[in-house]
């Protein structure tokens, strides 16, 4: 996926109110902008951090510009990442990833629809995936930002019930004998394998293991993220120790 236009280079000034961030544009002045991401951001809204962002000329936007990036300096390590922060994007990269043929596991589908509803508790699955003569093939999509020492990253970054309600809708579909999976779209291209936090969200943690154990198939890609495009570039193993 590439940026319709150059993002906006700055530095960070607050992210507030969960939707909000301040920022100093290295062009000069300060934007308030809005932040597409909901969860804590753990390590990624440090004041001072290096941010770029997307730009709307819609005139009904209240908020012109839209944080996209973010470069952090990951625990241990010296060399800086630059990280996605806008979990808006994560379902189109895989779609883009699996149309493309990339994720091997997920291709010779016919058809990739989103946000499709189904399942018990009111929920909408990201992709499904269909071809005839083919089990439909359900993916949920998860964005994995936070990572610690090691290369490891980590999900959720706060405590998520709608994570885990998400992995209870597909341990029913294996139920029903159709192919589920929980994908981690990790938007940092520094860490070798993907963990639950569960220090952070223990119920979250043992969820997962009990989807792993009904047969909900689990991947997980991290991708290589720059100020002109972010694409997914390789699997990463899911640890559950």
């Amino acid at each position: 996926m590439q940026f319709a236009s150059p993002l906006a280079e700055g530095r960070l000034v607050r992210r507030y109110k969960r939707f909000l961030a301040d920022v100093e544009l290295a062009s000069g002045g300060t934007v308030t902008a809005a932040c597409p991401n909901t969860g804590s951001m753990l390590g990624c809204c440090e004041p001072g951090s290096r941010v770029w962002l997307s730009r709307s000329d819609s005139p009904t936007r209240k908020y012109r510009h839209t944080w996209e990036l973010v470069e952090v300096r990951p625990a241990g390590r010296g060399r800086p990442v630059v990280v996605g922060i806008n979990t808006g994007l994560p379902n189109r990269l895989v779609a883009e990833a699996i149309g493309s043929g990339a994720i091997a596991a997920l291709s010779g589908y016919a058809t990739i629809r989103r946000e499709v509803a189904f399942g018990e508790e009111r929920s909408r699955v990201d992709l499904l995936l269909a071809s005839p003569g083919r089990e439909d093939c359900y993916v949920e999509v998860k964005n994995v930002t936070a990572a610690v020492t090691g290369g490891v990253a980590l999900f959720p970054d706060a405590v998520s019930e709608r994570g885990a309600r998400h992995l209870r809708e597909l341990m029913r579909l294996r139920d029903r004998g159709l192919r589920a999976v929980q994908f981690y779209c990790v938007q940092r291209g520094d860490v070798g394998e993907v963990r639950p936090a569960d220090a952070i969200d223990p119920a979250y943690g043992r969820t997962l293991r009990e989807a792993i154990a009904s047969g909900v198939e689990v991947l997980a890609w991290r991708a290589k993220v720059t100020p002109r495009a972010i694409v997914l570039d390789r699997p990463v193993p899911v640890a559950c120790p």
